[in-house]
């Protein structure tokens, strides 16, 4: 099981390639031998249905449309199935450089009478109503229905609705806008037949055939009275909403071939990314969090080499008992600094899942950045990010117990336990529940029970294991030096001023990184909620190096302000400083919910909150962790600089 999620997550790429991981297949026209694997059929796969209406995708076959049921599917990998993918051979098949006009795929007949017809067609209305969409592939590279948007431009989106619905008042919805024949009043309005437009490449002089470089289609509704011999003529198809007695939908399509000689392979993705315009977005984003890098670091400059120079001198310089006595500010606290914190335990825990999700985060993002984890490569993303977690469990448990033991902790038994168990464990309970959910609504994100006991297998069987080596390399290592002593009696700490107390210092220290992030965050939350596709991996990579270097800077300026206040409580108020950041993301995908989204329904709205808490969890141990760490080095160091008696 391990080899094959690793051979699923890191695919061997070709070289030269614009997104590695995937060979070109050559296609010919049938009976042409000269060209060695080269086929002649093109097989189009469907894939699961979803709308930016409903949280809950479903399978193809829920839809009762054509399906071709004697070609087994294709396998997935673990990432597939953790996004609820379902890759299924359809009834579509058509031949190379082959045009057909009108091609009767199947016709599908409801009674209304009968309660499982009208099951069927009430959902097949449910999917017109929240505007379903189809996904199908061709050659691995989805089928895309493209239209003219604003200033002329041609929006390319790589799923077509099933079909739309026209009020009571003849207000039509969605797609119905297009056309001015759909004007039958509280009626839904099939698309039954599509034109299929595929272009493809000759790679000439080098006897390879034929390649696809891209896949079109133009989602259309007709009546076709002669359901033997369709001919894609009469009006459109429509459903009354209040349908009675019995009815046929006959399905239909059209396929054109044209030989585009201007797209090579390599570069056949390069129309749908082209559509998104979201370049200058993104850059306005890296210039805006640039700028926060740049403020912060020249705050934490001057600190370093202005206050902080004169305060180690000044302290170096001192000789007698009199001068001792006129220390003030974080001086003060050297014998408290290293006391260890309250709950410590939880703290170590915390820790140690948080250095396994930063090291997963950065290796995903890595290869992501090279290619290897590009849209082609479906489920990839997540397959090698689960994984990476999984084999990050001895990194997990030494953090934790390495700086258990530095905060003179004694249960350790208890420490690797919580290390294995308590933040996984919370994240399995939420997605569990949420996974039950989407089992009682039948949606194809419902991952299979044989899958589920995969998963745990893979965490008792390897994570937990690796956790436990982890820590005991942890515990049996020395104890951490720190460089100075840490008096018996703690120090009294005084009154602390509104700005340096606790509480609003945690809040304040969460606002920059969550600045340097929230345009980068809009774009990652349309990808997961309106299924828009994401491939911007440079710019994200990026981001992260912003994100780690913000968190830095700002939990380390506080936690200098604070031990001048003479407060030496830092390890716990250093991880919530930056953790902070995750409450303000967990905000904002609440407002992105209640603006920008028109889920409706109660299982969505709690699997939208179900999964958000998940990611607000994940996102407030990598974060924190980053800041507890800075604050570490910080305070190791400027402490280790200075004579102390």
């Amino acid at each position: 099981m391990l080899v094959w999620l690793l051979g699923a997550a890191l695919l061997s790429r070709a070289a030269g390639f614009y997104l590695p991981g995937l060979a070109p297949v050559s296609f010919c026209e049938p009976g042409n031998d000269k060209v060695p694997d080269c086929k002649s059929t093109i097989e189009l796969f469907v894939n699961r249905l979803d709308s930016v209406e409903s949280v809950l995708p479903y399978e193809y076959t829920a839809f009762d449309f054509c399906s071709d049921k004697s070609v087994k599917r294709p396998s997935e990998n673990l990432g597939q199935v953790l996004f609820g993918e379902r890759i299924e051979p359809s009834s579509y098949k058509f031949e190379f450089k082959k045009p057909a006009v009108c091609q009767k795929v199947c016709t599908k007949t409801y009674d209304t009478n009968n309660p499982s017809d009208k099951a069927k067609l009430d959902f097949l209305k449910k999917g017109m109503l929240l505007n379903y969409q189809h996904h199908w592939i061709v050659d691995n590279m989805p089928v895309t229905w493209c239209y003219d948007v604003e200033d002329g431009q041609k929006f390319c989106n790589p799923g077509f609705p099933i079909g739309c619905f026209v009020t009571e008042q003849g207000q039509p919805k969605d797609a119905c806008v297009v056309n001015s024949n759909f004007n039958e009043k509280d009626a839904f309005y099939i698309f039954n037949h599509v034109d299929i437009t595929i272009h493809y490449h000759v790679v000439e002089h080098e006897q390879l055939g034929a390649r696809l470089v891209a896949a079109k289609i133009e989602p259309k509704s007709y009546e076709n009275p002669n359901d033997d011999s369709p001919d894609c003529s009469g009006g459109p198809k429509f459903l009354k909403n209040k349908l009675t007695g019995g009815v046929k939908i006959p399905y239909t399509y059209s396929v054109s071939f044209v030989e585009d000689k201007n797209i090579r392979w390599a570069s056949r993705w390069d129309y749908i990314l082209e559509s998104m315009p979201h370049t200058n977005i993104q850059w306005f984003s890296i210039m805006n969090s640039l700028v926060i890098v740049l403020f912060l670091s020249g705050m934490v400059a001057m600190i370093m080499l202005r206050t902080l120079h004169k305060d180690i001198a000044r302290y170096n310089q001192m000789d007698s008992v009199e001068d001792a006595q006129e220390e003030f500010g974080w001086k003060l606290v050297h014998g408290d600094v290293f006391r260890p914190p309250k709950k410590g335990m939880l703290l170590s825990v915390f820790l140690g899942s948080g250095t396994q999700i930063f090291i997963m985060t950065f290796v995903t993002l890595f290869f992501a950045c090279l290619g290897f984890l590009s849209p082609a490569n479906r489920g990839a993303l997540m397959t090698c990010a689960v994984v990476l977690w999984v084999l990050l469990g001895t990194p997990a448990g030494y953090v934790a117990a390495r700086l258990y033991k530095a905060f003179g902790g004694e249960k350790w038994k208890t420490n690797v336990l919580l290390t294995a168990f308590l933040c996984p464990g919370v994240v399995f309970a939420d997605f569990f529940v949420m996974n039950l959910i989407l089992w009682g609504e039948g949606s194809s994100a419902a991952m299979p029970f044989g899958t589920l006991v995969a998963i745990l297998a893979l965490w008792f069987c390897i994570s937990v294991p690796l956790t436990f080596i982890g820590a005991y390399f942890g515990f049996k290592k020395a104890s951490i030096e720190h460089p100075v002593r840490t008096n018996q009696i703690p120090r009294q700490i005084p009154e602390q001023s509104f700005y340096t107390k606790p509480f609003p210092g945690i809040i304040m220290g969460g606002i920059l990184p969550f600045g340097c992030i929230f345009i980068q965050l809009f774009f990652i939350l349309n990808s997961i909620w309106s299924h828009q596709m994401y491939y911007m991996f440079g710019f994200l990579f990026l981001v992260f190096i912003i994100l780690v270097i913000t968190c830095s800077e700002a939990t380390i300026l506080l936690c200098y302000f604070h031990l001048c206040a003479e407060d030496y409580h830092w390890q716990w108020r250093s991880f919530l400083t930056s953790g902070f950041t995750a409450v303000y993301f967990l905000v904002y995908a609440i407002h992105y919910f209640f603006s920008k989204l028109q889920i409706s329904g109660l299982a969505s709205t709690i699997l939208y909150f179900g999964y958000t808490m998940i990611m607000a969890l994940i996102f407030f141990l990598f974060t924190g962790t980053i800041g507890f760490f800075a604050c570490f080095w910080f305070v190791t160091k400027i402490y280790s600089v200075v004579k102390v008696d």
